[in-house]
C-alpha cells in the first residue's frame, strides 16, 4: 500500500466518522419539537449536544488543517445551531445592580446528605451555613430533606414532602409573605411540583418548584458493560417518557394562573429537550440572559445545566450566578430579578 493508498483511507474513515457526528448533531437541532413520549430514544440525545457540538468543532478544524474542504459539512452544521450556542456557553455576563430588586436561589441539596452520599458528615451544616450567607430573598428547594439537624428560618415557607414518614420532597422559602400555596402531587414517583404566591409591594408572583422525574445517573456509576449500557438506556427512555407526562401535568395547571410567574428547579433534563422547550415557553432564562460560562449545574464528567430559573417577560434579569460549591451532586444557582415598569 503506497503512502498516498494510505492517507485516502485515513481521510475515508474520518470522514465517515464526520458524517456520523453532523447527522447525531442534526438530529438533536429536532429534539425539542419531539415529545419523548413519542421518541424516547432520541430524547437520549439531548444530554449530550455539547459534546456533539465540541466533536463537530474538531472535524471542522481537523480538516482545515489537513487543507481539506469537507470542513464545510461541521461548519455549517454548526452555523445552522447557532442558536443552541448561548446555551452551551457564554461569553460575558451581565451585572445590573438595583435597589428594587430580589433575589431567587434554586437548589438540589440532595436530602443534606441524610443517607451519606458523600462521607463528609459535615456536608449538611455546609450547606446551611451557605444558604445562610448568601440570604436569597426566595429559595427554593428540591430534595429538601425535613430534619432536625437543618432548619432553615423565613418568615414564610411551604413545605411539601411525598411521605410524612421520611419528610423527603420540596420546599419553598420567602422573606415576603406566602398568600397560597399547593401541591400538583405527581403519582407514582418521589419528585414532585409545588406552587406559592408570593406578595411582593403590588404583585403577586407565582414561584413554581420543579423536580421532574430523574434519571439515575451520577458520576461515579459503572457503565462500561454492554449489559449496564443497554439498561441506563432503557432507564433513561423511561426516565424522559415520565418527565413528558410531568411536563403536560404543569402546563395545564400553569394555564389556570394570569399572573406573573417564575419557574425554577430541577428539570433533570437539558435546554435542547422537549421539556425545557415546553417550560421555557414565554419566559426567559435568566443563565442565558445573565450568566457567563457553562452554566453547568451537575457535577457530572462533562458539564450539565438541568437546573433552570425561569421568569416570565415581565421581569428584567439584573444579574445570574452559578455557584461551584459541592455540597450536593447539584449546585446552586441564583438570579437578581426585578420587574419591569
Amino acid at each position: 500500500m503506497t503512502k498516498k493508498t494510505s492517507k485516502s483511507l485515513l481521510d475515508r474513515f474520518f470522514l465517515f466518522l464526520n458524517v456520523i457526528a453532523v447527522v447525531l448533531l442534526l438530529f438533536a437541532y429536532l429534539l425539542p419539537n419531539i415529545s419523548p413520549i413519542k421518541a424516547s430514544g432520541l430524547a437520549v440525545l439531548s444530554l449530550f449536544v455539547p459534546i456533539m457540538f465540541v466533536i463537530n468543532i474538531l472535524f471542522a478544524i481537523f480538516w482545515i488543517v489537513r487543507l481539506k474542504k469537507y470542513f464545510i459539512l461541521s461548519f455549517f452544521t454548526i452555523a445552522i445551531g447557532l442558536g443552541f450556542l448561548s446555551s452551551i456557553y457564554k461569553f460575558s455576563k451581565k451585572e445590573v445592580t438595583s435597589n428594587n430588586d430580589f433575589s431567587l436561589m434554586s437548589y438540589n441539596v440532595r436530602m443534606f446528605n441524610h443517607y451519606g452520599w458523600n462521607p463528609d458528615n459535615t456536608l449538611s451544616k455546609k450547606a446551611y451555613d451557605f444558604i445562610s450567607k448568601e440570604k436569597p430573598d426566595i429559595l427554593a428547594i428540591q430534595e429538601y430533606h425535613d430534619g432536625d439537624q437543618i432548619q432553615i428560618y423565613y418568615p414564610y415557607k411551604y413545605i411539601k414532602t411525598k411521605r410524612q414518614k421520611h419528610k423527603f420532597g420540596l420546599a419553598i422559602f420567602s422573606k415576603y409573605p406566602i398568600i397560597t400555596s399547593g401541591s400538583l402531587n405527581l403519582e407514582n414517583t418521589s419528585n414532585n411540583i409545588i406552587f406559592a404566591d408570593i406578595a411582593k409591594g403590588l404583585d403577586t408572583i407565582r414561584i413554581y418548584n420543579i423536580h421532574l422525574e430523574s434519571l439515575g445517573i451520577s458520576k461515579n456509576e459503572e457503565n462500561f458493560g454492554q449489559e449496564n449500557s443497554n439498561k441506563l438506556f432503557q432507564r433513561l427512555k423511561l426516565g424522559f417518557k415520565e418527565q413528558a407526562k410531568q411536563t403536560k401535568k404543569f402546563l395545564q395547571h400553569q394555564k389556570e394562573w394570569k399572573g406573573k410567574t417564575i419557574v425554577c428547579g430541577d428539570f433533570n433534563n437539558t435546554s435542547f429537550s422537549w421539556i425545557y422547550k415546553q417550560i421555557s415557553e414565554g419566559k426567559q432564562d435568566a443563565f442565558r440572559e445573565a450568566g457567563k460560562g457553562t452554566g453547568s449545574t451537575f457535577d457530572y464528567i462533562f458539564p450539565l445545566r438541568i437546573d433552570f430559573i425561569l421568569p416570565d417577560l415581565n421581569f428584567s434579569v439584573n444579574q445570574f450566578q452559578t455557584y461551584p460549591v459541592k455540597y450536593s451532586d447539584h449546585f446552586p444557582i441564583l438570579a437578581r430579578l426585578e420587574r419591569k415598569n
